[in-house]
């Protein structure tokens, strides 16, 4: 049976975590990525889709490569950043189906449905994205989500060999740097947003 976490784990995780947009020296290494993708692919999705195609940049040459597809705003983070994810989402992930979700036959579901697949895709690759946020946050890392890319040029640069794979979104990982961040921005009541039926 589950239990609630301590607030100390719901303080790391969300109520004091936050969005950094720089971080320091101490790195984040191959071994890092993996672990936080090993808890990440935990996360549910649909039929254990598993759309996300994930691209770690680490080296200054794929740094290099994804900020020239950011914005004049985004660029530094990336290149200041240890890591940086590319999260990605594959229009084809149906053709996994049968060794991820072997119940039954759920490739027949999406086959000659390219409409289904890319909303699927979508969908389930952000969800893959949040999970690997909240992973990353949970063994002790700082991330920052970003949009402010020019999509087209991104998946040319990373998913040229890919044509069904396309971006969703990028987001930084490190060890945060206060100084980098602004107060926190609102966030509104249960009774601004939220209706119970």
């Amino acid at each position: 049976m589950s239990h609630p976490l301590n607030d100390a784990a719901l303080d790391q995780l969300f109520r004091t975590a936050r969005s950094y947009n720089g971080y320091t020296d101490q790195p984040v290494t191959e071994d890092d990525c993996r672990a936080i993708w090993e808890l990440a692919k935990m996360g549910p999705t649909s039929a254990n889709q598993l759309p996300a195609r994930l691209v770690w940049c680490t080296s200054d040459a794929a740094k290099a490569k994804l900020a020239a597809c950011c914005s004049e705003a985004n660029k530094p983070k990336v290149l200041g950043a240890p890591v940086t994810v590319i999260v990605g989402m594959d229009t084809d992930f149906h053709e996994h189906l049968p060794k991820l979700f072997p119940h039954t036959d759920a490739k027949s579901w999406f086959d000659g449905n390219r409409e289904l697949r890319e909303a699927s895709a979508f969908r389930n690759s952000s969800l893959q994205g949040a999970y690997l946020l909240i992973a990353a946050r949970a063994l002790g890392f700082d991330t920052g989500a970003m949009s402010g890319f020019d999509g087209g040029a991104l998946d040319k640069a990373f998913f040229a060999g890919q044509p069904a794979v396309r971006t969703n979104f990028i987001m930084t990982i490190g060890h945060g740097d206060a100084s980098s961040i602004f107060d926190r921005s609102p966030r509104p009541t249960f009774e601004k947003f939220n209706t119970v039926a």
